[in-house]
Parts: C-alpha cells; sequence; structure tokens
C-alpha cells in the first residue's frame, strides 16, 4: 500500500460522504484509476435516480469506462469505501481491472442497515428454492440467438 492508494481510498469515502450530504443515496464511493490517474468515480444514486443498480461502484464503473472509450477496465484500480455487494462485485469483475481496495466490510455495512448476506445466500441455493420465483421460458427459442452469436464472425469478443 502506498502513499498514492490512501490518497486515492480518501476520495472514495469523500465521494461517499458528499452523495450522503446530498441525499442521492446509501454512503458509498468509489474511484477507477489508470496510470496514476482518476478516470472515473461516482457515488451511490439509488435513491435520487430510482435505480436499483445505481451503486457507486456500477457508477464509476461506467464513467471510467465512458473516459477511456473501452468496456474493460484494463490496468485499472478499484478503490470503494465498502466491500462490493454481489451486483457490484459481479460488475468489477466483467470490467476486468487489476486490483481492488475498500474500506469497510460487507459487516460494517450491515451494522448500518446494509445487508448484503441474502443475496450471498441465494446465489448458492439450487432455483427451485430461491426466493424469487425463477421460471424457464422459450429457451428453445433463446438458444438461437446463443447460436446466433457462436456463429457470428465480426462479434467483439469480452
Amino acid at each position: 500500500m502506498t502513499e498514492q492508494d490512501l490518497q486515492f481510498m480518501r476520495r472514495a469515502i469523500e465521494l461517499a460522504q458528499n452523495g450522503l450530504d446530498s441525499n442521492e443515496g446509501g454512503p458509498f464511493g468509489c474511484i477507477v484509476v489508470k496510470n496514476g490517474e482518476i478516470v472515473g468515480e461516482g457515488n451511490n444514486c439509488v435513491t435520487s435516480t430510482n435505480d436499483p443498480t445505481a451503486h457507486a461502484e456500477v457508477v464509476a464503473i461506467r464513467n471510467a469506462c465512458q473516459t477511456l472509450n473501452s468496456f474493460q477496465l484494463e490496468d485499472c484500480v478499484v478503490y470503494t469505501s465498502c466491500e462490493p455487494c454481489p451486483m457490484c462485485l459481479g460488475a468489477i469483475y466483467w470490467a476486468r481491472p487489476k486490483q481492488i481496495f475498500f474500506a469497510c466490510t460487507r459487516e460494517d455495512a450491515a451494522n448500518v442497515g446494509f445487508d448484503d448476506d441474502f443475496i450471498y445466500e441465494e446465489i448458492v441455493l439450487p432455483i427451485e428454492q430461491r426466493r424469487i420465483k425463477t421460471n424457464f421460458l422459450l429457451r428453445e427459442e433463446g438458444l438461437v440467438v446463443f447460436d446466433s452469436w457462436a456463429k457470428k464472425i465480426d462479434k467483439t469478443e469480452y
């Protein structure tokens, strides 16, 4: 850990406080850094945008990808004020940065009302045992599109 890492984490924490102070959403902030430069940042905007996916990490990833004109964050580092929830962790992995730093733990978040444990528990359950009823429908028709993707010559892999 370097002095620069500390400064970047302080910026993520500052964004969390700013979002909280402006009533944009929960107490979470995130930045994305490439080559020592902030290329994306965000704070939680769930309640102000009526978007349950507007977590700080997702906002920062979208911002960074727009800045870099890329759908991946190669050679980037994510600094987030709290351990990412399952959705954000998935988004981070899809973006493929090289490293993640976080300040508070998911247990710290749970202590102030942001408990994601039920999602972690749901993920490992068989589909038929999950809380939200999930059904298969028109699989064969859906597979036609996957077959088209598999045969597509000019696709952009990701």
